[in-house]
């Protein structure tokens, strides 16, 4: 669990870290914000469970469509981490999200794999499901790890 040392609301500086992670396949202060749990990790896959609580909620009540891409995001990440050294730099360079239902209650389940593409990049896919199995959306996403650490062919 990533434990801040600085006040959660101060304004963030370049350089300067407001929190401390224990462990590299562990989650940000974000994802804990969303209530995001890790269920499995490992060997390019993932499961992540959210819980659908009020403060996620859209206008009409439901979960709202950037919760849900977040945790999709999320997942893929963890998946991804859990096939490079710890501490490199990698982020998200393109995301796409197709949502199938809406979500009015219950536990969001994120089941995600990665594998990696020529040069720097990772793939990504995740699936989000309610714990009864509806699957409610699909997610595709491209990492790229950042040059100059030793993955640049």
């Amino acid at each position: 669990m990533a434990r801040l040392v600085l006040h959660p609301e101060t304004p963030v500086q370049k350089g300067v870290s407001g929190f401390e992670m224990n462990n590299w396949l562990e989650l940000a202060p974000f994802e804990e914000l969303l209530g995001m749990r890790i269920a499995e990790l490992g060997e390019g896959r993932a499961l992540l469970e959210m819980p659908f609580v009020l403060k996620l909620s859209q206008g009409l009540g439901l979960l709202h469509g950037g919760a849900m891409t977040s945790l999709a995001d999320t997942a893929v990440a963890l998946a991804i981490k859990s096939l490079l050294p710890e501490g490199t730099r990698f982020g998200t360079i393109e995301l796409r999200t197709s949502f199938l239902a809406p979500v009015a209650e219950g536990t969001l389940l994120a089941r995600a794999t990665a594998h990696r593409e020529p040069g720097r990049l990772f793939r990504g896919k995740a699936e989000l499901e309610l714990e009864n199995g509806t699957l409610v959306a699909r997610f595709e996403s491209l990492f790229k790890v950042a040059s100059r650490q030793g993955m640049d062919w």
